[in-house]
């Protein structure tokens, strides 16, 4: 977890010395970001971060415990993580989630995503911190509008939510790593109601579900 804002930095001592600089830490994302555009994730380096920032390497460390950190809480900063839309209805909801994702901003941080997505399947650490601060939130959220439909009877009981959560970020990633590029404007969208919803609110199926065979 990021440590707060007002949280007071701390010496090599163990002394209280005064508090972090907020401005500071938008500075650091803001270098990290526009050197991930440049030369990738791979050749990024704290060294070069702090000097686009004009700060000190021991102030990164202050913030982050690494690059994975840094790298992945300054995407997330960006996109930041609304509460689950709660419509009444799973179009409605599935709606509200495609709008979030075909926002502007979002669709600004397509070379930023580029430059770190392939270093994911790389790299350990970047891939741990990548799942458990950014996809899986988002997963959690939209997991919650599959699980409200289920509970509201619009989806089927032996449906897997946990594979139609899946569906739009791996439909995103892949579009990414064949089309070297952020899906267009739209895109979440047309998934949603081309692909995820008829998906969602099919009759029960005869096949056996893979979760019952696991239990």
């Amino acid at each position: 977890m990021r440590r707060a804002d007002t949280i007071e930095e701390v010496d090599s001592g163990g002394h209280r010395g005064r508090p972090l600089d907020a401005s500071r830490d938008a500075a650091l994302r803001r270098a990290a970001l526009a050197l991930l555009c440049e030369v990738g994730y791979d050749r990024l380096t704290m060294d070069a971060v702090a000097a686009r920032a004009n700060a000190g390497k021991t102030t990164i460390y202050r913030r982050w415990a690494g690059k994975a950190d840094l790298i992945v809480d300054a995407l997330n900063s960006k996109q930041g993580l609304e509460e689950a839309p709660d419509t009444g209805s799973l179009r409605g909801d599935l709606q509200a989630v495609a709008r979030t994702i075909d926002s502007a901003d979002n669709q600004s941080d397509a070379k930023a995503i580029i430059g770190m997505v392939t270093a994911v399947a790389r790299d350990d650490q970047l891939r741990q911190v990548f799942r458990e601060r950014l996809l899986d939130p988002q997963l959690a959220r939209i997991g919650e509008v599959f699980r409200r439909a289920a509970a509201r009877g619009e989806i089927a009981a032996d449906r897997d939510l946990g594979l139609l959560a899946l569906l739009l970020p791996s439909l995103a990633l892949h579009h990414l790593l064949t089309v070297g590029a952020m899906p267009e404007a739209g895109f979440a969208q047309r998934i949603m109601e081309e692909v995820i919803l008829p998906l969602a609110a099919a009759p029960p199926s005869d096949l056996p579900n893979p979760a019952d065979a696991s239990a």
